[in-house]
């Protein structure tokens, strides 16, 4: 018989040890990890040696030269005020963690060297590499990274506060280490996208004030420094030929030219026909028609310039005439869908684009993530809430875009937008639509700042005439428009929302969230301020696997395609590059395309 006492301490001892490995467990548990992804675990093993759309031994030199329109006026990417010159955060300041191209959203090693996080994402921890460095040869540290966030939150623009707010605290780690614990109410993105943060000097900021714009050439840590500065004209980086990041296994193959500049032009037009005269070397077209029609021209005949369609994975986004909500006019939902009635897509394409193109039907196009049909299953649980705030053929009828033969003849859609304008108290007198009440007439201008949408916008334009709406077309140059756009001073404009597949925060913190249309500098241009929507955009923020994120996700379109904020436009599946001389490439297709890659390309010697 064992006596009670040696019972006792037989109890303590395996109460100890059963500390002792709890303890264990928990340091152990998660494990340091050479990347992170938004859901599941990254593609690429802890040993590897290059992203699959790099060559480890392509050739270094030669300057990559691209447009840019519009004008710049600070050397600061940071803050609200001024406009930053293109290029400086990709090409100067290092961040946490890179992003590769290749998966949906995925982070590996750069300036934390290995970062490690719970499965509830409540902390993110990372371990500064031993080798990063400031151009001056300084060692970036825990002190540079926690100087970099409390200032970026304190200063930079508002979505980044937004999610840099959600930190509860940040506290050093050992020597090399640091990390971030988040209050209760984050998200599983929002540790993703604090590990993109910018690192900055704290030594060189310090003695600088990062609340103002400034031409002074910053002090950085990434592959690139700034050469020189013509501004408003012209920005040129040059390759840092020792910097320390080149030896990471993720920038192995990229970063290859010996410098890349950027030149600005007034507008589009002017900027193509600039790289038609060879003043640039390099060009991504993102207006379809314009591809079709304005590139036949000599270099591009004979072979000197290379005209590149490339099919890409993305999820297309939401491209088309944005209505102003917070117009009048614009506030009834009967109004929005009448005069997208009126817009006959089917004829455009054959004019205008050789039938060549897809009418844009869902803000998550190309993917996935996009309504279909009716909601059922986990997409109706979420939407099932809200059943009383939303219109009921939203639960029992697939949303369908207007549709005609193409031969012009819009008169059925044009009968439907009457009744539609009618209902919500507009009527036709003496030829004009004008609301049966006040005698306003309902006319609008369409805002643009691209030559190349205006023959679509004109068009547009015609049909309503049909109805009796007036819609005025105007261009304006890049700074007024900006100006414009950024206070939502303008009744409709034409916009391009990009998505990724792994969309999140930027769905309410940017794009549709209520608290986005009250806050200048967002992207909810048309002034989505729907409860509803909040409640969606969040749950795709907070998606943690991907059956829950593609549930969210067809939901949140679902809602905003029954809103009407937007008349779609078209697509392809497919990125337009041209270029000028013997650019090489991996012959690899990644998931995001050709043009999230040039990085990885190199001039051909």
């Amino acid at each position: 018989m064992i006596p009670i006492r040696c019972l006792r301490l037989l109890a303590l001892l395996a109460a100890t040890l059963a500390g002792i490995a709890a303890t264990t467990a928990t340091a152990a548990e998660p494990q340091p990890a050479h990347g992170i992804a938004m859901r599941g675990q990254p593609a690429m093993p802890p040993d590897f040696d290059h992203l699959p759309y790099a060559d480890p031994n392509a050739p270094k030199g030669g300057e990559l030269r691209r447009g840019a329109v519009g004008s710049f006026d600070s050397l600061n990417p940071f803050i609200v005020l001024g406009r930053p010159a293109a290029g400086l955060t990709e090409y100067v300041f290092p961040t946490l963690m890179a992003r590769s191209w290749d998966e949906p959203f995925t982070l590996y090693g750069y300036v934390a060297e290995t970062v490690r996080a719970p499965e509830d994402r409540s902390w993110i921890e990372f371990q500064i590499h031993p080798d990063a460095r400031f151009d001056d040869g300084s060692p970036i540290t825990v002190e540079d990274v926690i100087f970099s966030y409390e200032t970026l939150k304190a200063h930079s623009n508002p979505q980044r506060r937004v999610v840099y707010g959600r930190v509860r605290s940040v506290e050093p780690v050992g020597e090399r280490g640091v990390r971030f614990t988040f209050d209760e109410a984050t998200d599983r993105e929002t540790p993703i996208v604090l590990a993109m943060m910018p690192v900055l000097s704290k030594a060189y900021w310090t003695a600088h004030d990062i609340t103002k714009t400034t031409l002074e050439p910053p002090l950085g840590g990434g592959p690139y420094r700034i050469r020189s500065v013509d501004p408003g004209r012209s920005i040129v980086y040059e390759r840092v030929e020792d910097w320390w990041g080149s030896r990471l296994p993720f920038f192995r193959g990229q970063m290859n030219f010996d410098a890349i500049r950027y030149d600005y032009y007034r507008d589009e037009a002017v900027a193509l026909e600039a790289f038609k005269a060879g003043e640039y070397n390099y060009r991504l077209e993102f207006n379809p028609e314009r591809w079709l029609i304005a590139y036949d021209f000599p270099a591009a005949r004979d072979g000197r310039v290379t005209m590149m369609a490339a099919p890409h994975g993305r999820a297309n986004g939401m491209r088309g005439f944005a209505f102003n909500t917070r117009r009048e006019i614009f506030a009834d939902v009967r109004v929005r869908e009448a005069i997208a009635h009126a817009f006959d897509f089917e004829a455009v394409n054959r004019t205008y684009l050789a039938g060549q193109y897809d009418r844009i039907d869902s803000y998550f196009d190309n993917s996935s993530l996009a309504a279909t049909g009716v909601p059922e299953g986990a997409e109706l649980a979420l939407l099932e809430p809200f059943r009383d705030q939303l219109p009921p053929d939203l639960f029992t009828t697939p949303f369908r875009l207007p549709e005609t033969d193409g031969s012009g003849n819009n008169r059925a859609n044009l009968r439907r937008a009457s009744q539609l304008l009618e209902e919500a108290g507009w009527i036709v007198r003496d030829g004009r639509r004008v609301h049966a009440e006040t005698g306003r007439p309902l006319r609008f201008e369409i805002l643009l700042n691209d030559a190349g949408d205006e023959r679509v916008a004109l068009a547009f334009a015609g049909a309503l005439r049909r109805i009796g709406i007036e819609a005025s077309i105007r261009t304006v140059d890049s700074a007024e428009y900006t100006g414009r756009v950024q206070a939502y001073d303008f009744d409709m404009i034409v916009h391009r929302w990009a998505v990724s597949l792994s969309p999140g925060v930027e769905q309410y913190g940017q794009y549709w969230g209520s608290a986005a249309a009250e806050a200048q500098g967002t992207r909810n241009y048309p002034g989505v301020r729907s409860p509803v929507v909040d409640a969606l955009a969040r749950a795709v923020a907070d998606a943690p696997t991907q059956e829950a994120l593609e549930a969210a996700t067809r939901a949140l379109d679902r809602v905003l395609l029954w809103g009407w904020y937007v008349v779609p436009l078209y697509f392809t599946a497919q990125d337009y590059i041209a270029y000028w001389g013997p650019f090489g490439r991996v012959d690899y297709q990644p998931l995001y395309g050709a043009i999230a890659t040039v990085d990885a390309w190199w001039l051909a010697p």
